[in-house]
């Protein structure tokens, strides 16, 4: 298949409650597989969960959700070693990549440990999709706010950075993310930055901002750039995606 070009979609949302099962895929996660252009097949997802320890009951809990949705689900589990040598090759089997949430900082240490920055880097350069939720939002990016540390959100400013900007995830649901990353930006320990509400999704071309899309009527996403001594937050309106 020729894929197109570079794409991240980064998103606070992705996943729901399911029927009859703990999760489900929500409109969000199934218009990154549009963005695949995969047709005449399942589409194969990559699962990183590393921001969870490589926990394998959500690891068993996501895969059900994607057989139920049709979809064709493998694991890159770094515990208790990384399953192949060839780590740019095994991620590359994929058409989407899907990074969960939990700890964006544990989880940069260890990608940098065992080489799977680079092979990220790889697969986002030959076209194939790289999205995710929450850590798995902030770590395409320069960085952002995280409560990795403790409950007190901190600064992370050594993300992947394949996209030039800061991102701010659940901007909406967790009063203190927005007004830290404010003050990222006003005092340039952060670049301009792109948040989300929960529900929402940034869609990357390349390395520029192609489209926002939303699974969440009334939610938003916020372009935060620093102008003199002031911080300026703009409401960017998403389009609402199939099934939304």
């Amino acid at each position: 298949m020729s894929r197109g070009r570079p794409t991240v979609l980064a998103t606070s949302g992705g996943l729901r409650r399911g029927e009859r099962r703990l999760y489900a895929l929500s409109p969000l996660f199934l218009y990154g597989l549009e963005l695949t252009g995969v047709s005449g097949r399942a589409p194969r997802v990559c699962a990183l969960n590393t921001a969870l320890g490589d926990d394998r009951w959500v690891g068993a809990q996501l895969a059900e959700a994607a057989a139920e949705a049709g979809v064709e689900w493998y694991a890159c589990n770094l515990f208790p070693m990384p399953p192949s040598a060839d780590l740019a090759g095994y991620l590359g089997d994929a058409d989407m990549i899907w990074v969960g949430g939990g700890s964006v900082a544990n989880l940069l240490v260890l990608w940098r440990l065992h080489g799977l920055d680079a092979a990220l880097r790889s697969c986002w350069e030959e076209g194939i999709v790289c999205a995710g939720t929450s850590a798995g939002s902030i770590c395409w990016h320069v960085g952002g706010t995280t409560d990795s540390f403790g409950p007190e959100l901190a600064p992370v400013t050594d993300a992947l950075g394949f996209v030039p900007y800061a991102n701010g995830v659940h901007h909406d649901s967790e009063a203190r993310r927005r007004p830290l990353l404010h003050a990222l930006v006003a005092d340039a320990t952060l670049p301009s930055a792109y948040a989300t509400d929960d529900g929402v999704g940034l869609v990357y071309r390349g390395t520029d901002l192609a489209e926002v899309v939303g699974e969440r009527p009334g939610a938003a996403a916020w372009r935060i750039v620093r102008r003199g001594d002031a911080v300026h937050e703009e409401r960017l309106e998403p389009r609402l995606v199939a099934g939304a």
